[in-house]
């Protein structure tokens, strides 16, 4: 067995039992809560919900710092220099009002609180070069700062929103931990299958000048695989959450694979473009933190899109 796979399979395994650990941390605590009686949080006259997004908060802020030094690191072989530690802020926010739109009171300044922290973003990397005083490059530092912010932690806010997303109507879509684990499991299954597929029956070449080792054959695997996960874990979202069938679950599997091979080839285009093989070298066999989280952000809001729909 190649020492990269045997790296992905233990380290994988690390990651996937330190997930669902956050996970179920995630939804013991918004039980507990709910069982407190806790519905002040939201509307007063509906049933009580708990505190929502607690584990995949935690989950969140500890995996967007490092991603954030790496994508920096990226944007920097192109001379575009955000300020990290002004960009791990930035997201870190973003992440936060999400988690707070469940509250009632917050939602009532939530837009405002929004339009401060990207502005804010751009003005304190604005005030962190006059700090130094540059004029230099200010643009660069400024742009990259808050792109950076956005391609994070922007994308971050969805997967927050999407868990802690309710509504008091039975037949629409109300957040739950299983939401989170389906998204993830679509997007890492589709990477499953997309690379075992590929192995075994890959010819035509997917983008063989972006990511040489992509196949079509190896895509549709993916996509089957997706699917088929998408399938079964609809079976698990049932009221009082919310009710999928199991052929919606199929689409979304679909949708949300292929998205996430989208943010693959996204990320690829990235690392082509400052000549580097992954983001980092913090987990072995995968890369940095960014290669592992980049497709299941870019699905997010795609993720929200669809359940809204459903």
């Amino acid at each position: 067995m190649e020492q990269a796979l045997k790296n992905r399979l233990t380290f994988g395994s690390m990651m996937l039992a330190g997930l669902l650990l956050l996970l179920w941390v995630d939804h013991a605590v918004q039980v507990w809560t709910r069982q407190l009686g806790w519905n002040h949080l939201r509307a007063p006259d509906g049933p009580p919900a708990g505190i929502a997004g607690v584990g995949l908060l935690v989950l969140l802020l500890i995996v967007l710092p490092p991603a954030t030094l790496e994508l920096a690191t990226l944007f920097a072989a192109e001379r575009v220099q955000p300020y990290r530690f002004i960009s791990a802020i930035g997201s870190g926010l973003l992440v936060v009002h999400a988690f707070c739109m469940q509250f009632r009171k917050f939602q009532l300044y939530s837009t405002s609180a929004l339009a401060f922290i990207i502005v804010f973003t751009m003005l304190f990397a604005a005030l962190r070069r006059a700090w130094i005083r540059q004029t230099h490059e200010a643009i660069t530092h400024m742009a990259g700062t808050v792109l950076a912010t956005l391609y994070l932690g922007g994308l971050a806010w969805f997967l927050m929103a999407l868990r802690v997303k309710q509504s008091y109507r039975p037949d629409r879509y109300s957040g739950s931990t299983m939401i989170i684990v389906m998204i993830l499991l679509v997007v890492k299954f589709t990477d499953v299958g997309a690379y075992f597929g590929g192995r075994a029956f890959g010819r035509h070449k997917l983008i063989p000048w972006l990511s040489p080792g992509k196949t079509w054959e190896g895509l549709l695997c993916g996509l089957l695989t997706a699917a088929g996960v998408g399938a079964v874990c609809a079976s698990f979202i049932n009221p009082p959450s919310f009710h999928l069938d199991w052929w919606k679950g199929a689409i979304f599997g679909v949708v949300i694979g292929g998205i996430g091979q989208l943010g693959d080839l996204l990320e690829s285009l990235i690392k082509r473009d400052a000549e580097v093989k992954d983001s980092g070298n913090l987990i072995p066999g995968f890369g940095g933190v960014l290669d592992v989280i980049d497709s299941p952000l870019l699905a997010a809001p795609f993720a929200y899109l669809m359940f809204s729909l459903f």
